[in-house]
């Protein structure tokens, strides 16, 4: 049998910690709940976590660069918990990284599904939580290595790496959108597409989760906003992945 998922839980405020970890728990998955950013690097550094539940709002110290370590040495989901709701920090926060954001007062089912969607992406099939049934996705290339533009996309060992082999980290957002748009080569894609693809729901209302994204991809890649070569916006309809993929 394998062990729990293991969940990290950092929030200042006590009673949020207790209250996910005991509705985690009862889902099945290990959780560790922590009040401190200091207390988090020392849990990943000797006990990582799949997952990270992280609010932004604590005393002293800024959720923001948390998250950046975070992300720059560790692989694991993350997703941001907390009270601050303004459309910037929600830019910022998967600007730097996280996998989705939830706003407080939150609804623990609401909360448990987008965890086990990030989980989805992130965890090998047969450790991940059983998914729902989901539509059949579009046809597309389903060869494992996707080749473009001197690039290596490896969707099985979820790693992308240049023409000299060096890999290129990217964060789970990232790559599930990079290996949507490779799959579908030469196709305009909408937004709405590309969020259901990557995250599982639909866009709301000036979501900018894609756009960002797309951003944070393209700096990757050296590919330019304003001259693309791999991928290009088409105005009022998506993005276009327009280089040839083998």
């Amino acid at each position: 049998m394998s062990s729990p998922i293991h969940i990290a839980v950092l929030d200042d405020e006590l009673d949020i910690t207790q209250l996910l970890a005991t509705y985690l728990q009862a889902q099945g998955f290990r959780v560790s709940q922590l009040h401190s950013g200091r207390g988090l690097l020392a849990l990943m550094a000797n006990d990582p976590p799949q997952l990270v539940l992280l609010d932004l709002g604590l005393p002293g110290e800024d959720g923001f660069v948390i998250a950046r370590q975070l992300r720059e040495h560790w692989r694991c989901g993350l997703v941001i918990v907390t009270g601050r709701g303004d459309s910037i920090d929600k830019v910022v926060g998967l600007e730097v990284g996280a996998d989705d954001y939830v706003t407080k007062p939150f609804d623990l089912r609401e909360l448990l599904a987008r965890i086990k969607a990030v989980l989805r992406r992130i965890l090998p099939a047969d450790s991940a939580p059983a998914a729902a049934s989901a539509p059949a996705p579009a046809p597309a290339l389903e060869r494992s290595v996707l080749h473009f533009a001197g690039w290596s996309l490896d969707t099985a060992a979820r790693r992308l790496a240049d023409a000299a082999g060096t890999e290129v980290v990217l964060t789970t957002g990232e790559f599930d959108l990079l290996q949507v748009l490779a799959r579908h080569p030469g196709r305009v894609l909408s937004r709405d597409f590309l969020l259901e693809q990557t995250r599982g729901r639909e866009a709301a209302p000036f979501d900018r989760t894609i756009d960002v994204l797309i951003g944070r991809l393209r700096k990757k890649l050296g590919d330019s906003a304003d001259e693309p070569q791999l991928i290009k916006a088409v105005r009022g309809a998506g993005y276009l992945f327009v280089a040839s993929v083998t």
